[in-house]
């Protein structure tokens, strides 16, 4: 196979070699050439200067996939026929009815200055490969911006996930999906200008906020519910939400509650600001809330989040998320609550984030994130299916099922009501665990995913904050988190707590008191 990646001469980026880089290991044996187009259209004279200041700026000088690259990195004209075209050029060839052509599309325009429109609106555009042949669209996606600094933060976000579009559409060009509704839209100079000042401006703003507070500080909220809770109403009403108390210096994330032979016990992410690294810890609840302290109870030398539980063959297991140790591990539960054991990981070579495990049908389906270095980290779900438990797992055959910001990331366990299975969902599109969404899994199995939206529940009178990223429920107790302001200095703390204290009834967040301890504090846990 033959593939041609087709680009203006003078809008050559690292982003398209890199693109042809992927393809070549993608699809072992197949050629892959970058090709110099015909076309024009200069891009807006702010964006190469706005390019190398945000270089200077937020990556130190170092190369972005942004980059310009010179004429001479395209490849000699070959007499080998293309059997794929890519065409990113402003003036795209005609279609050959024998060749494979498929057209990069952002928010319906093959312009990269609809790409850049888009990005200083403030908002990522819908990329889609289109077959100009017969108009059709074969691979849809809208990245995520969580991780994006500025022009070139951004145009990486969507670029990275280009890639994957594009290579879903090679594998599988009958694929049909919908167009996107967007309009391109071209951002003049002034705007782009305006945009890059409000950029830096909103960096400067970031690292003085990152001077005085923690950020983001994460608090989990918790209540005894005897009725219908999050996952079923789709809202946040019914008994008033407590805070579990922290130090201040600690986050508390991803809440997951457990019932296990008759105790009730909460893990979670613990992360110490002043060390940047999250704990597996845990706490246990009786009958009035929670009992002692938190206590730590798997650490490693990588960070730990997602601390996702399962039971199986009479055991219980955890699947934290490690992304940095490019795992999917897995870990015993030796003594409950306090004791650990790492086993064979599930997964190995995969940057996944959030691995969520449901049964189907006599089958296990895990859902993440997954990511390779660049762009967001919330916007490409990965499914992987097995037999067991315990592997081997194997790859779905639509993954990635979906990329799109705002329905990847899962959000807590994931649920059976009347035989329908529901999963709650991350809105990471513009921010990081911005709000919940909740989907009713329409079909799984190893060749197709389906979902649908019922619910979006956003933060608000009854959880203020401004952000909304997991719920979880075991028996009465039923879990979310969220973020609060939490300045470094203890005095600023305390006037905070006392500004933002929630209701009667409820305890405040970031307030440093300790939980009362009504029994002796175990051993730090440990693996074994």
């Amino acid at each position: 196979m033959m593939i041609e990646i087709v680009v203006d001469r003078d809008k050559l980026r690292r982003f398209h070699r890199l693109l042809k880089t992927r393809l070549a290991c993608v699809f072992p044996g197949a050629g892959v050439a970058l090709r110099a187009g015909d076309g024009g259209g200069a891009q807006p004279a702010a964006v190469p200067p706005l390019l190398k200041l945000e270089r200077l700026v937020y990556r130190r000088g170092r190369e972005t996939i942004c980059d310009l690259l010179p004429a001479a990195e395209f490849d000699a004209a070959s007499d080998a026929a293309a059997d794929v075209v890519i065409d990113f050029s402003s003036n795209p060839r005609r279609a050959d009815p024998d060749v494979l052509s498929l057209r990069p599309l952002f928010d319906n325009s093959g312009a990269e200055t609809a790409l850049i429109g888009a990005l200083v609106a403030g908002r990522a555009p819908w990329i889609a490969i289109e077959k100009p042949s017969t108009g059709e669209i074969v691979a849809i996606g809208l990245p995520s911006l969580e991780a994006a600094d500025g022009l070139t933060g951004g145009m990486e976000a969507v670029y990275s996930r280009a890639i994957v579009l594009i290579e879903q559409a090679i594998r599988d060009p009958q694929r049909s999906a919908p167009r996107p509704l967007f309009e391109a839209r071209t951002a003049s100079e002034a705007e782009i200008m305006r945009g890059a000042v409000a950029n830096l401006a909103k960096n400067a703003a970031r690292t003085l906020y990152h001077l005085v507070c923690y950020g983001p500080h994460w608090r989990i909220g918790w209540r005894f519910n005897d009725g219908p809770g999050v996952m079923d109403l789709g809202r946040l009403d019914g008994p008033t939400w407590r805070v579990l108390p922290d130090r201040g210096y600690q986050s508390f994330a991803d809440p997951f509650p457990f019932v296990w032979r008759g105790r009730t016990c909460l893990f979670f992410e613990s992360l110490d600001h002043r060390a940047g690294k999250g704990v597996i810890s845990t706490i246990e609840f009786g009958p009035e809330g929670p009992i002692g302290e938190p206590t730590p109870v798997i650490e490693e030398p990588w960070h730990l989040s997602y601390p996702f539980l399962i039971e199986e063959e009479g055991q219980l297991w955890m699947i934290p998320e490690s992304s940095g140790s490019g795992k999917v591990p897995l870990y015993r539960c030796v003594d409950f609550p306090y004791r650990w054991e790492r086993r064979e990981p599930l997964l190995e070579g995969i940057e996944a984030a959030d691995s969520t495990v449901f049964a189907r049908n006599g089958r296990y389906y895990m859902t993440s994130v997954v990511r390779d270095g660049l762009g967001g980290y919330s916007d490409t779900l990965a499914i992987h299916h097995a037999r067991r438990l315990f592997g081997p797992w194997l790859p779905h055959a639509a993954s990635p099922a979906l990329i799109d910001g705002r329905a990847a990331r899962p959000a807590g366990a994931v649920i059976e009501r009347s035989g329908v299975l529901w999963r709650p969902v991350q809105d990471c599109s513009l921010t990081y665990g911005r709000a919940l969404r909740l989907a009713r899994i329409d079909r799984i199995d190893p060749e197709n995913f389906g979902q649908t939206f019922t619910s979006e529940i956003e933060s608000g009178p009854l959880w203020p904050g401004g952000r909304l990223h997991t719920v979880n429920r075991a028996g009465r107790l039923e879990t979310i988190d969220g973020v609060a302001v939490t300045p470094k200095l203890s005095v600023l703390r305390r006037l905070v707590a006392n500004h933002t204290a929630p209701r009667s009834g409820a305890l405040s967040a970031g307030s440093g008191a300790a939980l009362r301890r009504t029994r002796p504090r175990p051993a730090r846990g440990s693996l074994d």
